[in-house]
């Protein structure tokens, strides 16, 4: 388990509730509880923020296994520290044909979502993107235009996961 408090201001109740759960919820399932400090705001986030967390949670008595001052194998601990990680798992979901490039505007999901609303239709991507040749996401990219990547489920049959908390 993780907690993963955001060093915007000093810690409040629900950083401690949260982190009592997760780390209650390790301990019991043999699991290890890790802290990630979640610095993507970077306006807000200062190290003072960061340092008053810390010692919060130890003044509650939790000890974590992994963390940026414990360190581990599953670092970096700051989320800002994070990217080329994301990067390397992305790149592999990639190779390996689960998701595609999307390099559809803000304005043109809107548009979708716009149009699917007023046909009173359920909100959702309609894959545009997803079957782009090799030759126009090339284009693409060497233009410079942005993308995010998107799950390539399949298109047909029903496509279900199953949440460890909540079920299937």
């Amino acid at each position: 388990m993780r907690i993963a408090p955001s060093p915007t201001g000093p810690p409040h109740v629900g950083t401690a509730y949260i982190a009592l759960f997760d780390y209650v919820f390790a301990r019991q399932n043999d699991g290890d509880f890790v802290l990630r400090i979640e610095d993507t705001d970077r306006e807000r986030s200062t190290p003072e923020s960061e340092r008053l967390i810390v010692e919060a949670l130890r003044w509650m008595g939790l000890q974590w296994d992994e963390g940026p001052d414990v360190g581990g194998p599953y670092g970096p601990y700051r989320q800002s520290e994070r990217a080329d990680v994301y990067r390397e798992h992305a790149r592999q979901l990639l190779e390996a044909g689960a998701v595609y490039r999307c390099f559809c505007t803000s304005e043109r999901l809107a548009d979708v979502r716009r149009a699917k609303h007023s046909r009173e239709r359920k909100p959702g991507y309609d894959r545009l993107c997803r079957g782009l040749s090799e030759g126009e996401i090339q284009a693409q990219l060497d233009a410079g235009v942005p993308y995010t990547l998107r799950l390539k489920a399949p298109l047909a049959g029903e496509t279900r996961f199953e949440d460890r908390v909540r079920g299937p």
